[in-house]
């Protein structure tokens, strides 16, 4: 297959799934507050970490930060200084199972299209992929903000993790 039709074909195709990713997962959310309350999930963060880890700016984390406790989806809490943690609500508790639900759906219908020989081989290249672009990007948790931790690491090593590991190195 010619190169730039192969570039072409992978661009239309990860578009097309973050689209419909992102248009099931979000469930009157936003992309960001999809993204922040699956990563609130994990633990309280500090805002300006919560916005390093969902891809926004200080002050653009603030405004999300505002939403989701506008929301009822978050609060705030006050740890020593003027640092402030921000954790879910039970209602940002069950929003974030939401996201990942939906977003498990979603993806488990666009691999229904292939069998379960191409499913494996593309797991192989996904993994090289991502190991690839972790390069690029640097950073294990923006690329991973919207990811099932447990079901990318049940049965086999993360490879956006492991690309983190070694980078470490």
């Amino acid at each position: 297959m010619h190169e730039s039709r192969l570039a072409n074909l992978l661009g239309a195709c990860g578009l097309a799934v973050a689209d419909l990713t992102l248009r099931n997962v979000t469930g009157g959310l936003n992309a960001s507050s999809a993204a922040a309350v699956v990563v609130l999930a994990s633990g309280p963060l500090g805002g300006t970490e919560l916005g390093r880890q969902v891809g926004l700016t200080q002050s653009a984390a603030t405004r999300l930060v505002d939403g989701l406790v506008g929301a009822g989806l978050a609060e705030r809490s006050p740890r020593a200084g003027r640092a402030v943690l921000v954790r879910l609500t039970p209602a940002g508790r069950a929003a974030a199972q939401d996201v990942l639900a939906a977003r498990a759906r979603t993806l488990r219908e666009v691999l229904s299209a292939l069998s379960a020989a191409e499913r494996e081989r593309l797991g192989v290249v996904l993994e090289k992929l991502l190991t690839s672009l972790y390069g690029d990007i640097g950073s294990a948790d923006l690329m991973c903000r919207l990811c099932d931790r447990t079901a990318c690491t049940a049965d086999a090593v993360c490879p956006v993790g492991q690309a983190a590991r070694e980078s470490e190195r």
